[in-house]
């Protein structure tokens, strides 16, 4: 059965998910070494073309991860720090530990579309 494209998604799951593609968790380890990177530059730690790279950024600025900045002709990304801390949260969480950070807090800016869900 087909999902809404307005199904919600638990940000935590959206976080997780996310993270849970081979290329994404690359492109979030190079920025956690680099703190900055070119969107260009990813596609050496990734192994894979530039369109491929774009739309693993796009999940991952979707989800609350990462966030853009452009520079000139150059677009930039960055880590948003929040969603290291919902990261140790969930750990925590899955550890017994109290949750530390709202779900709430994790939500990425309102862009005014859905991408509908993955399944």
């Amino acid at each position: 059965m087909a999902r809404s494209k307005t199904t919600l998604i638990d940000p935590d799951v959206q976080l997780l998910q996310a993270l849970g593609h081979p290329s994404r968790l690359s492109i979030v380890r190079e920025l956690t070494a680099a703190g900055t990177v070119c969107a260009c530059d990813f596609t050496t730690c990734c192994d894979v073309r530039q369109p491929t790279v774009s739309h693993h950024l796009r999940i991952l600025k979707e989800a609350g991860v990462i966030e853009a900045e452009r520079r000139g002709t150059s677009i930039v990304y960055r880590l948003v720090p929040a969603a290291a801390e919902r990261l140790r949260a969930i750990a925590g969480e899955l550890a017994g530990s109290p949750q530390l950070i709202p779900v709430g807090a994790l939500r990425p800016p309102a862009t005014g579309g859905t991408r509908p869900a993955a399944g």
